[in-house]
């Protein structure tokens, strides 16, 4: 057998092998799913079943990555939904009339509760674009805030 042919057949024969694992293996196959739900924004279920396929085989990196870019993404959905419920509640304050000294005080705490949060965010190379512009967007918004509050 040729030399030229024998070498191409032996790498094409081990990437069949290797991708027919990689699909028949559940923890793989797991793994696959948790990176579309990962691709649609679905983080807490990409976060599962990284999970699942991680217990299943702990050298499984597919799943190991997916688990901690959910898990990242995740604490960033957190903190926006934060940030959106301490706005809702200062624009309540603002709405109401005349702002008290307490209102003002409610305002710089929740203010500072957002902007010292958004030091813990450390986000990766592969967090989701999108989230990371709306939590600084956010974080800008609660500094300026506390900057007219104070």
């Amino acid at each position: 057998m040729n030399v030229k042919i024998a070498i191409p057949a032996i790498a094409a024969s081990l990437l069949l092998i290797m991708g027919g694992y990689v699909l028949i293996n559940p923890s793989y196959q797991k793994s696959i799913q948790a990176k579309y739900y990962y691709e649609l924004g679905e983080y807490k279920e990409a976060y599962t079943l990284a999970n699942e396929a991680f217990s299943m085989d702990v050298y499984n990196r597919m799943a190991s990555t997916v688990m901690a870019q959910s898990k990242t993404s995740l604490k960033y959905v957190k903190y926006i939904e934060m940030s959106k419920e301490y706005m809702q509640k200062i624009n309540e304050i603002a709405n109401s009339g005349s702002i008290t000294d307490a209102d003002k005080a409610k305002i710089r705490i929740m203010s500072k509760i957002v902007i010292d949060s958004y030091v813990k965010l450390a986000p990766s190379v592969i967090t989701d674009e999108d989230l990371v512009k709306d939590a600084a967007s956010y974080h800008k918004n609660f500094e300026q805030l506390l900057e007219k509050v104070n």
